[in-house]
């Protein structure tokens, strides 16, 4: 153990730092694939701890990557074996629900799930959510400013982030704990923290916003024919349904067929053999008029012609088991692998000649053997992609890439609308910001890692 290691062994103490096998042995992605190649990972348990664990590494130069619940998608915890991890699974409190400010204050290792528990246990709802909700935390959701399926009605993480504690390169804790809806005292410095990766600073505590829990909630399934009908019904759903919208999930059926039907893992809602499926879901605080109201607006699109079939939940179970069938991420992989994943927004205009162009050029490019997967959060102009050929080499994978990214540039689209740059896309991040918002970032990283050593190598071409 080096001079270095046991000194921070003195801090956490000896359940704060794991070494050998202890690291090796653990996951360094959600597949299970890889395994972390760090020295050390240091597992605080206060923010006094990782504030003196940093001074230690600010001093010695020492590159630190901070870890969350390992769920993420672009490799923004890759680390070298002389890297020292940093996990806060240790600090995973609850400290406080307030039921009348409606807000809640946790340790940043805190599970999502664990939020959306103590949340409900209050009549009240933590509303960022998404498939990997029971491991994904609460740190690594705010460092990377995670979306999930109800950004249509609440937005992405930042939106529910009122304050938050970090912990800077040199050790300095920046303590914007503010709880206030309202509050317009200089600059706003949490968000130079949220969606940075843990490039600026490590966050170890924050305070979040609750909404009010919904009373009711309407799940449908609705098949359509063509991508102008899926428009259609998106703007139909905003008019009837407001603010009720909570979900307009979109699946291609490239998606919906081999995974609802074909891997014999769901009882499929509805018959394969349309163009698009569409989980459309409402939520409100009157149940009867709530119910009607939905089942008015999918009955007069299917009268209308613009929705071909529909399936509306019974209960709660059934509707579990439609987004069960959007969530089936496991099935997804083993499906459609190997392929390049993708996490793209553009204007939702855009959407299906985008992705008619996209198919086109890869069966040209890459043959008959393309294998294309998309569905996505289409209310907040979000579509996941997974595009793949064989043989699949390095070669393929980049120039699947650009085929992908290039086109956003020119629709004033993004190459990541939720999951992050890290390393996997970084060396894209020009196609989605100037050269000027390029020298602004590598300024504030300077300015805040003068000698980089937090999450090194990520984010920044």
């Amino acid at each position: 153990m080096t001079d270095l290691l046991r000194q921070i062994a003195e801090i956490v103490g000896p359940q704060g730092l794991l070494t050998g096998e202890d690291v090796s042995g653990r996951a360094a992605d959600f597949m299970g694939l890889t395994r972390v190649q760090a020295q050390a990972i240091v597992r605080p348990a206060s923010t006094a701890e990782l504030s003196a664990v940093m001074k230690l590494c600010h001093a010695a130069g020492q590159a630190v990557v901070p870890a969350g619940g390992y769920t993420g998608l672009v490799q923004g915890v890759v680390c070298s074996p002389s890297d020292i991890q940093v996990s806060l699974e240790r600090m995973r409190t609850i400290e406080e629900v307030d039921p009348v400010g409606r807000t809640v204050t946790v340790g940043a290792g805190c599970p999502v799930q664990a939020v959306q528990d103590a949340a409900a246990e209050h009549g009240l709802l933590f509303a960022v959510d998404w498939g990997a909700r029971g491991s994904a935390t609460i740190g690594g959701g705010i460092s990377t400013n995670a979306g999930g399926n109800s950004v249509v009605r609440y937005g992405m993480m930042r939106d529910s982030v009122l304050g938050l504690e970090a912990v800077l390169a040199d050790g300095t804790v920046i303590s914007a704990m503010n709880r206030l809806i309202k509050n317009n005292a200089a600059y706003d410095l949490k968000h130079l923290f949220i969606g940075s990766e843990g490039t600026l600073g490590i966050v170890t505590r924050a305070v979040l916003k609750l909404q009010s829990a919904p009373l009711s909630t309407q799940t449908a399934l609705v098949a359509l024919e063509d991508f102008a009908a899926v428009q259609a019904l998106f703007v139909e759903a905003g008019k009837r349904l407001g603010s009720g919208l909570t979900a307009f999930e979109v699946m291609w059926a490239n998606y919906y067929e081999p995974i609802a039907i074909g891997t014999g893992r769901h009882t499929p809602p509805l018959p394969g053999g349309h163009h698009f499926y569409v989980i459309v879901e409402q939520s409100g605080t009157d149940p009867d008029r709530d119910a009607s109201q939905f089942e008015e607006v999918l009955a007069s699109l299917l009268e209308s012609g613009v929705a071909a079939d529909a399936v509306v939940a019974a209960s709660q179970t059934q509707a579990a088991q439609i987004w069960a069938i959007r969530d089936d991420i496991e099935a997804l992989f083993h499906y459609a692998m190997p392929s390049v994943t993708f996490d793209v927004s553009l204007p939702i205009r855009d959407m299906g000649g985008y992705v008619e162009a996209l198919e086109a050029r890869a069966r040209a490019e890459l043959g008959e053997s393309t294998k294309l997967v998309v569905f996505g959060h289409m209310g907040d102009g979000n579509l996941h992609i997974l595009l793949g050929a064989q043989p699949f080499t390095m070669d393929m994978k980049h120039r699947i890439e650009e085929l992908v990214f290039t086109p956003l540039q020119a629709l004033g689209g993004s190459i990541s609308a939720e999951h992050g740059i890290g390393l996997e896309k970084r060396q894209w991040l020009h196609l989605s910001r100037t050269p000027e918002e390029l020298a602004l970032m590598k300024a504030l990283k300077a300015a805040m890692d003068p000698k980089n050593i937090l999450n090194p190598g990520k984010v920044l071409p």
